[in-house]
C-alpha cells in the first residue's frame, strides 16, 4: 500500500509496523503529529499497545525505560529541548541495554528560541551510548524504525532515528506502507534474555563498584563496535523482502569521482542535484550521504573517501570551540590512512536556513579552488 504521508507519521507508521507495545511522549513541535497519530492508533486498535501520558519528556524516557525492563517493545519521539531534558535518561537506557527506540526531530537549541532544522540536538548527545541513524526521505524513516528495532533488540542498545524539522518531518511525500505479515517475518516478537517480573527477580542499574563498571562499558563499546556489521546484514535480509536497502551509508557516483561532498539529512537530497550540475560542468562529483552515525561508519568512509583526492563535508551543527561535527568525525576516521584526502569543512543552514543548490556550488568552488585547508570552518550563507 502507498500513502502519502508526512515525515512525522512515517516514524508513526514504522512504530506501528513494528508493533511497538508501550508509547510514552510528550508532544512538542515540531514532533507532536509522530505522538499524535500513535495515540489514535491505540485508541482505536489499530495498535494493540500502552499509551502514557506523561508530564515531561524526562518522564516519557522514564516510562519507557522501565516497560523495556519489563520486556515491553517501547517507542517514544522528541526534539530539541525535550531530547535535552531526557539526558540523564539516555545514559540509563544504553548503560541498561534497553534497547528502546526513538524518533528525534532535528530542531535548532535555544535560544535563540527556534522551531527549525538543525542538528546538535541529537549531536549532542552522541556520547551516551544510542545508535543513531541520519535519513533523507520519508520512506527512509519508515524503513529504518522498522530495522532500528531489528539491530537494538539483536544487540540490546538503543536506537534514536533522526530527521531534519519541516524539511523532512512537515513535508508529504509518497510512501510505500509494507505488509504487516512481511514486517512480523522481518522483525520476531521482541524475547529478552532478562526482564523484570515477580517470577524470577532480577536488580537492575544497582550500585556498582569500580570492579565491575569498567567492564560494564567495555561489552557496550564491543557490542557497539558489531552495529555497523549488523547494519549491512539486517540492511540486505530487508531489500530481499521489500526492494529497498538499508546500509551505514549512501553513494551517489562515488565510483569514479574526484571531488565528494560528504553528507547528512536531507542536505544529502540537494548534494545529489549539485553532483548532477558539476558532472555537466565536467568535475566528476559524488556524493557521500552518512546513514549511521553512532558507530561512526570508519570502514565505509574510509574505502570510499581514500580514493579521491578532495572532501568537502557539510555540517548543519557546530562544536562551539572546535568546528562541524561530521568534519570531526571524517577527519578522524582518514587520521593515518595511507592514502589521504584534503578535507575540507562547511557549516551551512543552522536554525532551518535553506541549504541550497546555490550553497554546494559555492563549496565546490571553494573546494576546487585550493591545494591546502586554510581554515577549518568555512560559512556558507552567513549574512556579513
Amino acid at each position: 500500500m502507498k500513502k502519502v504521508i508526512m515525515g512525522n507519521h512515517a516514524l508513526s507508521y514504522g512504530a506501528m509496523l513494528s508493533r511497538a507495545q508501550v508509547i510514552a511522549a510528550y508532544p512538542i513541535t515540531p514532533q507532536t503529529q509522530v505522538v499524535e497519530l500513535l495515540s489514535e492508533m491505540c485508541a482505536d486498535g489499530t495498535l494493540n499497545a500502552k499509551f502514557i501520558k506523561v508530564e515531561s519528556e524526562h518522564s516519557a524516557m522514564a516510562a519507557c525505560l522501565g516497560a523495556s525492563l519489563a520486556g515491553a517493545r517501547t517507542f517514544t519521539a522528541t526534539s530539541a529541548q525535550g531530547l535535552a531534558l531526557m539526558h540523564e535518561m539516555l545514559h540509563w537506557a544504553a548503560g541498561g541495554r534497553m534497547p528502546v527506540v526513538m524518533g528525534n526531530i532535528n530542531r535548532a537549541m535555544a535560544p535563540g528560541w527556534s522551531i527549525w532544522a538543525d542538528q546538535n540536538d541529537s549531536l549532542s548527545e552522541r556520547d551516551t551510548g544510542w545508535i543513531q541513524f541520519y535519513c533523507a526521505s520519508n520512506q527512509e524513516v519508515l524503513d529504518t524504525v522498522i530495522q532500528a528495532y531489528k539491530v537494538s533488540e539483536k544487540l540490546m542498545i538503543p536506537s534514536m532515528i533522526v530527521l531534519d524539522a519541516f524539511t523532512l518531518s512537515h513535508t508529504y511525500e509518497v510512501v510505500e506502507i509494507p505488509d504487516q505479515s512481511l514486517v512480523d517475518q522481518y522483525l520476531p516478537p521482541f524475547n529478552p534474555p532478562w526482564r523484570l517480573t515477580p517470577d524470577d527477580p532480577h536488580a537492575f542499574g544497582g550500585l556498582t563498584s569500580p570492579d565491575h563498571y569498567m567492564e560494564l562499558r567495555y561489552k557496550l563499546q564491543k557490542d557497539m563496535e558489531k552495529v555497523p556489521a549488523l547494519v549491512e546484514e539486517t540492511g540486505k535480509e530487508y531489500e530481499k523482502m521489500f526492494g529497498r536497502y538499508l546500509g551505514q551509508v549512501e553513494e551517489y557516483l562515488c565510483d569514479d569521482a574526484e571531488f565528494i561532498f560528504v553528507t547528512s539529512g536531507t542536505a544529502g537530497s540537494t548534494a545529489r542535484v549539485a553532483v548532477d550540475e558539476l558532472r555537466q560542468r565536467g568535475i566528476k562529483a559524488g556524493n557521500l550521504r552518512i546513514r549511521l552515525f553512532r558507530p561512526f561508519p570508519f570502514e565505509k568512509v574510509r574505502s570510499i573517501l581514500s580514493r579521491v583526492p578532495r572532501v568537502a563535508v557539510l555540517d548543519r551543527n557546530i562544536s562551539y570551540g572546535h568546528h562541524g561535527i561530521f568534519y570531526q568525525e571524517v577527519k578522524s576516521a582518514m587520521y593515518g590512512q595511507p592514502s589521504q584526502p584534503l578535507i575540507f569543512g562547511f557549516i551551512a543552514g543552522l536554525g532551518g536556513r535553506d541549504i541550497t543548490r546555490d550553497s554546494f556550488r559555492e563549496i565546490a568552488d571553494y573546494a576546487l579552488s585550493r591545494d591546502r585547508v586554510e581554515e577549518e570552518i568555512v560559512w556558507i550563507g552567513v549574512k556579513k
